[in-house]
């Protein structure tokens, strides 16, 4: 006999009992980077071992939902809870650099203070470092939980997946999408709007690299568009904003967008230009 739509909603609450929420992932993460970053934090610390005691806490209840739900291959819960917070300092140094790189990057900012208390690029960049570790673990779903919780706050959308070198560098960043198998180098520089995606969405693709590399020391301008697995931007590279890009790009190189109309005629005409850059 066919199972009735309750039975089959009351199975798989069964098995699925206790997953994390989105609303305990969040909280997880808002508590962990306003440990970290005390601007962002909403508690005080009158000894160094109330501080201490915190950050075990909070190592618990990662373990707790690593329990929870087992989504990862063949590594403990334990083990990842504890290597993740093992490698929290390497972390926490990467973010500085990044809150470095962003400070250097923009004449408006007064402070680091100001970068990591305002900037979605800051944020949306700690979310996607402490997501990547785990998901570098074999967890699937609480890093995609945590960057997906920045997306909907920043407008910025990192995967976990996706490899990113020290100083990486978001000018205000909304709609910006870096793709899980997207390669970046360090000191990288991206504007709003940009997308370093895939050229299809073939599933039969899933596991091989389907978004670009971006090298050392590329600056991406507003609402530039770069595709492909195969595509590389060489390094020290500059991507004028609006344009598509689906074939390698030489080192060396700016990349602008030109729109060309002749009006007797009624020619539009659009073409990306390559010009080297000296050195």
């Amino acid at each position: 006999m066919e199972k009735s739509f309750i039975d089959k909603i009351f199975e798989a609450h069964q098995e699925c009992p206790q997953c994390p929420t989105e609303e305990e992932v969040g909280v997880f993460f808002q508590e962990l980077i306003g440990t970290l970053f005390p601007v962002y934090s909403k508690r005080t610390y009158k000894t160094r071992e109330d501080l201490e005691t915190h950050l075990l806490t909070l190592k618990g209840k990662l373990n707790e939902m690593l329990h929870i739900k087992q989504n990862f291959d063949g590594v403990h819960a334990n083990e990842n809870s504890t290597l993740f917070f093992e490698a929290i300092p390497e972390i926490f140094g990467m973010l500085n650099e990044d809150v470095s790189a962003l400070y250097a990057g923009d004449p408006a900012a007064k402070s680091e203070s100001e970068v990591i208390r305002t900037y979605p690029g800051f944020y949306a960049i700690a979310s996607y470092r402490f997501a990547h570790f785990l998901y570098n673990r074999g967890v699937q779903i609480i890093p995609r939980m945590i960057t997906e919780q920045a997306h909907s706050r920043t407008g910025i959308d990192i995967h976990p997946g996706a490899k990113i070198g020290k100083s990486f560098c978001i000018d205000h960043g909304t709609g910006i999408v870096i793709g899980e198998t997207t390669v970046i180098g360090d000191h990288v520089k991206v504007y709003q709007g940009v997308t370093l995606g895939a050229l299809s969405v073939n599933k039969e693709d899933a596991k091989i690299k389907r978004h670009p590399t971006i090298e050392d020391n590329v600056v991406i301008y507003a609402n530039a568009t770069i595709l492909g697995g195969d595509t590389v931007v060489g390094h020290d590279s500059v991507i004028g904003g609006n344009v598509w890009i689906t074939k390698s790009v030489p080192p060396l190189t700016q990349v602008n967008y030109q729109n060309k109309r002749q009006i007797g005629d009624n020619i539009n005409s659009d073409t990306i230009r390559l010009k080297p850059l000296v050195k």
